[in-house]
Order: structure tokens, then sequence, then C-alpha cells
């Protein structure tokens, strides 16, 4: 048993009182997207009710309060994923604009005719379509890395892979779709053995369990506010700091510039050399909240907390007669199943029409889906806030499900 009180996370997400159909919420969708508590509705409020301005370069009162939140939240989260510097912190959309960032920036520096891009089959959609189109643009080729029967990384194939063409490889921290937990550190030190360079897409890990850039050692890592108790259309890229030096602009517009003339334009230092624009200042205000209030969370306790419900979903599944899709050595948060004789979209709907929420489909993996040969799966996905309850209820609903579907 741990001393993580629950109840008193769940009293900080004012979402979770309400009645859904009629009944208790249970919210079984944080891969998806987690809820607010809020600390972080309250940062966005007072963003706008006291500080509404844009940022940097004004002479007044409330562009200073707006720039210093801005930048504050920027060091909160340096300091928070352990990065050198707060400059190798770039503010993005999310995950997906990150990975889009490396790609596009990035490949365009380090892909030549024939060499390689390793993907993980385990990916999102977000960490192989923007490999393909830079591979497509440069010549290079997209290879995935196979599973294991039991849906982990197959790190000696893997290795076989790895060559002196492979420039880069990318990987999740854990699967959105299996909940799979990589061994990031293991696969940095062989990539970087023949000279790759690893994104991780951190967006399914940063919630569940402390992270550390310099420690894992990669040289980008991905990840998403509204992943972690944040506003969504907010995210970080970090990167290593001579990588990022060498990278061409991504965007071109206001704030990433030094001058601009019709005769040339020379480009702002990090971080701001990547982030064109006006940016989602509230949204990166109410990120730094988020993680203020996770780092406030015994996260060890939290990890405890999150194992003892997927090991109780994983039991109650076994003897009900669900098919759990894939078994990896260590998961974090996901239960993804079928009901066999249903389809995932009918079980989702009817869970739905009890209160609970859960995700259906292929989950943004597809190349996982078919290599595990179903079309998609049940997705309940457990976060901070969840509790024994919450997984009566969902078993209870799934009986239901069970007796009007077979």
């Amino acid at each position: 048993m741990t001393s993580y009180d629950v109840e008193a996370v769940r009293r900080d997400f004012p979402i979770l009182q309400q009645l859904v159909h009629d009944q208790p919420l249970v919210y079984l969708d944080s891969a998806a997207t987690t809820q607010k508590p809020r600390v972080v509705i309250d940062a966005l409020s007072q963003y706008y009710l006291q500080d509404n301005s844009n940022v940097h370069r004004a002479a007044h009162a409330l562009a200073d309060r707006a720039t210093t939140g801005f930048e504050n939240a920027r060091k909160r989260i340096a300091q928070f994923i352990n990065s050198p510097k707060p400059e190798q912190i770039i503010w993005t959309r999310g995950t997906t604009e990150s990975i889009n960032l490396v790609a596009a920036s990035y490949g365009r520096v380090a892909l030549q005719p024939g060499d390689k891009i390793l993907v993980s089959t385990l990916e999102h959609h977000s960490n192989i379509v923007p490999w393909q189109l830079i591979a497509a643009e440069r010549g290079a080729t997209v290879i995935p890395i196979p599973l294991d029967n039991r849906g982990d990384l197959d790190l000696d194939a893997y290795a076989a892979l790895l060559d002196e063409r492979v420039k880069i490889v990318a990987v999740n921290q854990v699967s959105n779709a299996l909940g799979t937990v990589n061994p990031i550190k293991s696969i940095v030190q062989s990539a970087h053995a023949v000279g790759a360079k690893v994104l991780v897409d951190g967006a399914q890990a940063i919630a569940h369990f402390p992270v550390d850039v310099q420690d894992l050692n990669c040289d980008f890592y991905a990840f998403s506010g509204h992943k972690a108790f944040g506003p969504t259309g907010i995210g970080v890229l970090w990167g290593r700091e001579s990588l990022l030096e060498q990278m061409p602009p991504y965007q071109g517009g206001g704030e990433m510039i030094e001058s601009v003339s019709f005769s040339g334009t020379t480009f702002n230092q990090l971080p701001y050399k990547f982030e064109a624009g006006t940016p989602d200042i509230a949204g990166a205000i109410g990120m730094a909240a988020a993680i203020e209030y996770l780092g406030n969370l015994d996260r060890a306790a939290v990890q405890a907390h999150e194992a003892a419900l997927l090991a109780e979903c994983i039991e109650r599944g076994e003897e009900m007669g669900l098919r759990r899709v894939a078994s990896p050595r260590h998961a974090a948060g996901i239960y993804s199943f079928l009901l066999p004789g249903a389809h995932p979209s009918d079980v989702g709907t009817i869970l739905d029409q009890q209160g609970v929420a859960v995700r259906t489909g292929h989950h943004c993996a597809q190349p996982l889906m078919a290599y595990l040969g179903v079309p998609g799966t049940v997705r309940a996905s457990l976060s901070i806030y969840n509790n024994h309850e919450d997984i009566d209820r969902f078993f209870n609903a799934m009986a239901k499900v069970k007796k009007f579907l077979l």
C-alpha cells in the first residue's frame, strides 16, 4: 500500500464531479488528453483577467508581466526535465509539431540519399508521417523496428538494423496504444554507437514518471501540455544545444529574426529562432502550472497507484474473458483490449451510455494495429485521478456490455 491520497487529487479536478448520462463520470481516456486541475484553470484565467499582452519588446506593465510569466514557464519546464539550459526548451503546439520541426529542420541538415531512419512499430502516426515526408524529400528510407511476441521492441532486431547509414532513430518512451515502456537509455546508447541521433516522443511518458533528458542522453525530446494536465495547443521540443544551433529555422515570421531587409535576413538566437509569431502565452503559463502541480506529487506513489490499477484491470479482464492486446513486460497506464465477438466501437458506445469514457479504434497507430492483426482496440487509460471505484464501475459496465452484445 502507498500513502497516495487519490481522493484529495480527485477534488482538484472539477470536471470529475459531473454526471454523464445520469451516471458518475468514469474518465479512462487520459492517453488522449488528461483533465485539468483547478490550479491550471486558475492560471489561465489569471493571465487573461490580469496580464493579457503580447510578450517581449513592449514597454508597459502588462507586457512585462506576460513576458515574465512566459519565460518563467520555460525555466520551470527546463527544471522539470533537467535541461542544462532553458534556451533548449522550444515552445510548440504539441508533440506533433515538435517532431515535425525536427524532421523538417534537422532532417534537411542530416539526411542524404541512401540514409536510413529507424522508427519503432509502436509509434503514433505523428512519429511516422513526418519522417516519411522528409525521407521522400531527401532520398532516405524509413525502416520499422519490429516487436517481439509480447508487444515490446525486439532489441536484437533493432541492433541488426543499426549501421553507419542510420542517421535518426525515432521512438516513443511509452506507447499510446499498448502502454509499452521502451528502454530509452539502451536504445540511445546503441544508436549513438553508429553515429545516429535519437528523438524520443515523450507524450505518454511525461505524466506517468519523472523524465531526465540528461540521464536519457537523447538528442531530442518532445511532449505535449494536454497529456500532462495542461492546456491543449501547447507543447515542448527539447533539443541538444549543438544540434539546435546548426538547424535552420522551421518557420519564418516575427520573433525568430534578428534583422530583416530585402537584401537578406539574420535569425534570432535560441530558443526564439524556432518560435515564429505570437506564441501561446497563456498555454505556456498554464503548462507550467500543470508541471508544478505534477511535480508536487509523490511521483513514486503515483507510479505505484497507477500500477496497482493497471494490474487490477489485467486480472479482472482475464476473469471476464477479455483479450488484452499484447502484454509488454513494462507498461504504463494503458489497458488495451478486445471483447471477443464484439466491435470495439460498439463496446465504447455502450460504455459511454453508462458514464464510462474510453477510446476505441486504431489510436493513430495503424501500422501497429496491422502488425498485431487487429482493426483496433478498446483502450482504457489511467491517470493520477483514477481510483478503485472507477475500475469497479468500468468492469460492472463491461459486464452489461458483454450481456448486451454477446
